[in-house]
């Protein structure tokens, strides 16, 4: 399964396989706040209004700093921006320690959401500059595990912390994670990239030096736009399910360690995860990315009507299984789009739409409580995932019909780069 690896430089394995295990890490850490974090936030007496805004805080700092993290990644080094992203997940959760204070919990949330600008923005960028075109799919995939990896940990780590040492320990734990992931990062070099010749081309081509292009250009060009545009909507309905399933949970009386809805997804993820990238490699991304958009509008309308703790539990896997599927696709088409001067933002821009999302789900969901209940704004999150899906299908390449064919796995890729991820 895992022959992919005894193909590359042992240079290149051991750079995954450090990689590998900081993401692990990192996502880990993160994640021992997702079950309980906003549950903190309530147990200060903030409303359910502003538990969405201090929780939406942290796509703030995603939005305003991916954009300039993805520019030092292509300039300087993807390096720093993987130390600067563990980092601020390794001195956040102590800063949450700090204050009960609504402004400055937003505040100290923005800067979190630092961490994952950064780590994203550098892993994904090294991980498609070590892997070669032909099995990129099946290594992002493979190296992307460390997310549902992390999520089956952080979560019912955190959980288990929270319910039987308290806060401190908790938000101690979560730093820890992110210091030892600073440790095992030091000895990693990045690959040079080679610098691109200028031409006269148009945003929808990479050959124009990543400097030389206009950013809000490159990010309305044909090839990352409706990416995006799907990205965001994702992200809403993910950030509705990251901040308000633990209240959702209680406000049902169902006997369920939020911690283990998010396990359950992180399963799913791990499974789908291993299936789909190699296939990609072959069969194209298109087919995925679609087919993971109508499981996760069914896992959001699942949501919506559970009752008990199995619906729950298989709500959650839907929702892993198409996250898992996904996320490393539209990585991995983000990729197939970009030359690697351009990667660092690329994949900046392209996840800044999942940042939008996110961002957007805390206030606006928050503030729709108060009239449909959480189990509308969970129905309203599987309504943006079903426009997310016609979206795809319709507007994905130049024409309806090259759309149709790419999403639907028939045709290949017209905005693709590399040979061999044309389809």
């Amino acid at each position: 399964m895992l022959s992919v690896f005894q193909t590359l430089h042992p240079n290149q394995r051991r750079s995954l396989l450090v990689l590998f295990v900081t993401g692990l890490l990192f996502w880990a850490s993160l994640t021992t706040l997702l079950p309980t974090l906003s549950l903190y936030i309530s147990e200060t007496g903030a409303s359910d209004w502003e538990v969405g805004v201090v929780m939406g805080g942290f796509a703030i700092g995603l939005l305003l700093f991916r954009p300039w993290l993805g520019r030092l990644a292509d300039r300087r080094d993807r390096k720093i921006v993987l130390l600067i992203g563990l980092a601020s997940v390794a001195l956040s959760p102590l800063a949450y320690l700090t204050t009960q204070a609504i402004p400055l919990l937003i505040l100290i949330r923005a800067l979190h959401g630092i961490s994952v600008a950064a780590f994203t923005t550098g892993f994904s960028a090294l991980v498609a500059d070590i892997s070669p075109p032909e099995s990129r799919g099946e290594i992002i995939g493979y190296m992307t595990l460390v997310n549902p990896l992390g999520v089956a940990i952080g979560p019912a780590l955190g959980g288990f912390l929270q319910a039987g040492m308290g806060y401190a320990a908790l938000f101690s734990v979560s730093a820890g994670l992110g210091l030892v992931g600073i440790g095992c990062i030091q000895g990693l070099r990045s690959p040079t990239v080679a610098p691109v010749l200028p031409t006269a081309n148009p945003a929808n081509s990479p050959s124009l030096p990543a400097k030389k292009m206009p950013f809000w250009r490159l990010l309305f060009s044909d090839r990352l736009r409706i990416p995006a545009l799907v990205l965001s909507l994702i992200g809403i309905a993910f950030g509705t399910l990251a901040i308000f399933v633990p209240l959702y949970i209680k406000e049902r009386g169902v006997d369920l360690n939020p911690g283990l809805f998010y396990t359950a997804a992180a399963i799913a993820s791990f499974s789908a995860r291993i299936a789909v990238g190699r296939a990609s490699d072959r069969l194209g991304r298109g087919r995925f990315i679609s087919g993971s958009l109508l499981v996760y509008g069914a896992a959001m309308v699942l949501l919506s009507i559970a009752q008990t703790a199995p619906e729950f539990l298989l709500a959650g896997f839907l929702e892993g299984a198409g996250g898992g599927v996904f996320i490393p696709m539209m990585i991995t088409l983000a990729a197939d789009r970009s030359a690697p001067h351009e990667r660092g933002r690329i994949f900046g821009l392209a996840l800044a739409g999942f940042d939008l999302g996110m961002a957007l789900a805390g206030p606006i969901c928050g503030y729709l409580t108060a009239g449909i209940g959480y189990s509308g704004i969970f129905a309203v999150a599987g309504i943006l995932s079903f426009a997310a899906f016609l979206i795809f299908i319709t507007l994905s390449s130049k024409t309806l019909a090259y759309s149709l064919k790419f999403a639907l796995g028939s045709g290949r890729d017209l905005y693709a780069v590399s040979s061999g991820t044309s389809h």
